[in-house]
């Protein structure tokens, strides 16, 4: 593995932090256990639980808080210790410094995010089948790939990124997104949601009356990672450090 990137993930997997990702991951997947327990047989409940705990849990909150949380200090153990200037000295191509921070956070969130949804799934919408769990899961890893690029960006750009991507998530993707149409054309939210009912519309089906059209969503997605991971490698390129 390179020695860069086995860093970043020794720095992004701390024990604390790996705990505090696990039990946030496990929250849909004990609420999914619960539901349908207690109601999975209403008849509504394949049109409720899809909106309660994927959309308004695991998507709307959950997976941008963790990837926030790995991805806004990626750089900051370097900038406190004042090691960056010694990485940016060194005569190493920028990508080979931001790709493995970005991919530690990547890697670390879309694992545990991506199970948890695929738990989720099985558990209480089981008869979607290995459809549903593909679309789940490919549906969190391109949410964990648009936010940690996005979220890498803001943590090289200010000392107060996690606040920064705090209000972003709950004032842009949790409030805006639902009232004003024309913007989940740029909610990485709305590209996850849009990518998982392109990919299974049937057993979610629910989501049909908000959802952008599948292409415009992995277009939009792909532009977003390319676009901040430019950015990142930018801001690391110009930026004066110490």
């Amino acid at each position: 593995m390179d020695p860069m990137l086995s860093l970043s993930l020794r720095q992004v997997a701390g024990k604390r932090k790996l705990a505090i990702i696990v039990l946030l991951a496990a929250l849909p997947i004990g609420l999914a256990i619960l539901l349908h327990a207690l109601v999975g047989d209403e008849r509504d409940f394949d049109v409720r639980f899809p909106q309660l705990v994927i959309d308004g849990l695991l998507l709307g909150v959950i997976l941008p808080i963790v990837v926030m949380t790995l991805a806004t200090p990626a750089f900051g153990n370097e900038v406190e210790d004042r090691t960056l200037n010694v990485l940016i000295l060194k005569p190493v191509r920028r990508i080979a410094i931001v790709l493995p921070k970005y991919l530690a956070s990547v890697i670390v969130a879309g694992g545990i995010l991506a199970t948890a949804g695929a738990a989720v799934v099985l558990i209480a919408l089981g008869s979607g089948g290995v459809q549903a769990v593909f679309a789940i899961a490919v549906s969190i890893l391109t949410g964990v790939l648009a936010y940690g690029a996005l979220f890498t960006w803001m943590g090289l750009m200010s000392s107060k990124a996690l606040g920064f991507a705090l209000v972003y998530v709950f004032l842009w993707e949790q409030f805006l997104t639902r009232f004003i149409r024309g913007i989940r054309y740029f909610s990485v939210r709305e590209y996850s949601l849009s990518i998982l009912h392109g990919l299974d519309d049937e057993t979610f089906s629910v989501f049909e009356p908000r959802v952008i059209e599948f292409e415009a969503a992995v277009t939009a997605s792909i532009i977003v990672i390319v676009l901040f991971f430019f950015l990142t490698l930018r801001r690391l390129n110009r930026m004066d450090i110490p």
